[in-house]
């Protein structure tokens, strides 16, 4: 379908489907004196999904009112169909619930940057501003659409609907540089649509590439969020923050560019092409398995960051005349690179607890020859979960997928499934320890610190199938318990059980 733009109101009949709850407010507008328009996202969404063939019902909807005389009208013309929140009207939105959908209802207005960064504007709410005006002070011209449900037109003033049918994302106007979170939007944009962006908004991204530092975490956080939500296209995310020279501003995504990795394993390139491919097969996973929102996030982010500890630890060395790449060590390496960055861009600490383990744990499959044995599955187990505040073996086993896939084509097979399998086998959660405090009691240890020491002593051999009840955590207990100074250290680790492997690390103290 090839889209005309040529003026800048064009029919477009029955563009989007209108809930009876959209219909009311609309009404209600124009029998006050207003002219509504949809704006913004809804009307994108609706054109996107005419050009695949589909329709799309109303959703998220922001109306924009044009010749209503100022807020008020509009506050009387909304309530009675439900509640009004007014407190967005010094910014010339009012909201409304109606029926249970929420609408964001704004007159026209202007904004004067006032100083650097998005902090000091000037809002001037200005209900007889011209369209062509109020729609350039949006940030993309696929953005700056409307739709009149009364007359069925497309409003597109700035060539919008042709952008997006070639995938182009161009800013408006040179308002665009008055707000630099634009440019991460346009890096979550590209991410989510797989647009291309206009050379000119390059251009003027990269001179305003200073300007990031003014931004808040929360609105940095914000756009980061959707695209580890809703992107699909990681890599092209990537692009534009390189191809804006934004990447700057995050270190540990920059210092991959270029980080050579051993054509074998990684016949894709760099570290940082191998980032964006594996967070592209995180999000297909994602997709494909249904993940929630918290799930999502985790594996998107987690694939981003997986290999950043890279740069850190890369060497190369000659085999039998042929030079070879090694990251040995990148997966710790990569844990406070990448708790740095997630910290930089807002996200929270959980967040974090999810994300970190993962990266940390990635590689861990590379340790089993074969099979992995039931006690190295338990203990990845126990890891991830930290607590209670990590990740699950299923996500670790998703990241390990994403990572095997990401590489430009399947160099082998992912390991995952194997661990999986044993994980099912044995329990895919960790296990509350056997040995409880009331026995250590019972045997004549004194309260204190020293009791936590024992306790881990206790699940490290229970998790290796020294024993699987409650007798025999006891027993065990009994077995391991000599003078007063602590446990036994052995000369040799040959043979040993894992709990004497333990000890001789740990030695704990009665």
């Amino acid at each position: 379908m090839t889209l005309n733009t040529s003026n800048s109101r064009t029919p477009a009949p029955d563009l989007i489907q209108l809930t009876p709850a959209t219909e009311q407010v609309l009404e209600a507008i124009i029998n006050s004196g207003g002219r509504p328009l949809i704006v913004g996202g809804s009307v994108r969404d609706a054109l996107l999904a005419r050009l695949n063939g589909e329709t799309v019902d109303s959703k998220d909807i922001d109306i924009e009112v044009y010749g209503a005389a100022g807020h008020q009208q509009l506050i009387d013309a909304l309530s009675p169909l439900g509640h009004v929140d007014e407190r967005g009207v010094s910014f010339g939105v009012v909201s409304a619930t109606v029926d249970g959908e929420d609408f964001d209802i704004s007159l026209p207005r202007q904004e004067s940057s006032t100083g650097s960064g998005h902090h000091s504007f000037d809002i001037n709410v200005d209900p007889g501003l011209d369209e062509l005006t109020a729609f350039g002070r949006r940030d993309f011209t696929l953005n700056a659409l409307g739709w009149d449900a009364a007359t069925g037109e497309l409003v597109d003033h700035y060539g919008g609907r042709q952008d997006l049918e070639n995938g182009i994302l161009r800013h408006t106007t040179e308002v665009f540089a008055e707000d630099p979170l634009r440019v991460l939007r346009a890096m979550q944009f590209v991410g989510r649509f797989g647009f291309t962006v206009a050379p000119e908004t390059v251009e003027l991204a990269r001179s305003i590439a200073d300007e990031y530092q003014h931004l808040s975490t929360e609105r940095v956080w914000g756009e980061w969020k959707k695209l580890a939500l809703r992107g699909s296209d990681l890599t092209g995310a990537l692009g534009v923050l390189r191809d804006t020279d934004w990447i700057r501003h995050y270190p540990a995504l920059k210092d991959t560019i270029g980080n050579a990795q051993d054509g074998h394993w990684h016949p894709e390139g760099d570290v940082f092409t191998h980032l964006g491919l594996a967070a592209d097969q995180a999000a297909q996973r994602a997709d494909a398995d249904g993940l929630d929102t918290t799930e999502r996030t985790t594996l998107v982010l987690a694939a981003l960051l997986h290999d950043v500890g890279k740069p850190e630890t890369t060497d190369s060395h000659t085999i039998d005349g042929q030079t070879r790449i090694t990251s040995r060590g990148h997966a710790r390496a990569g844990v406070s690179i990448a708790a740095k960055f997630l910290s930089d861009i807002g996200a929270s600490q959980a967040v974090a607890d999810k994300v970190l383990p993962l990266i940390d744990e990635h590689m861990s499959h590379a340790t089993a020859d074969g099979p992995p044995s039931a006690h190295a599955v338990r203990k990845l187990i126990r890891r991830l979960d930290n607590g209670g505040t990590g990740p699950t073996i299923y996500e670790w086993a998703r990241l390990v997928d994403a990572d095997i896939s990401g590489r430009g084509g399947h160099v082998k097979a992912s390991p995952s499934a194997a661990w999986i399998a044993v994980a099912e086998y044995v329990g895919p959660e960790p296990r509350k320890s056997l040995l409880l405090g009331s026995h250590l009691a019972d045997r004549g240890y004194s309260p204190g610190p020293g009791w936590a020491s024992v306790i881990a002593a206790a699940v490290e051999a229970q998790d290796a199938g020294e024993f699987d009840d409650e007798a025999g955590a006891v027993a065990w207990l009994k077995l391991h318990r000599l003078a007063p100074v602590g446990f036994p250290s052995r000369p040799s680790n040959k043979n040993r059980s894992a709990t004497e492997r333990w000890l001789a690390a740990n030695r704990p103290q009665r």
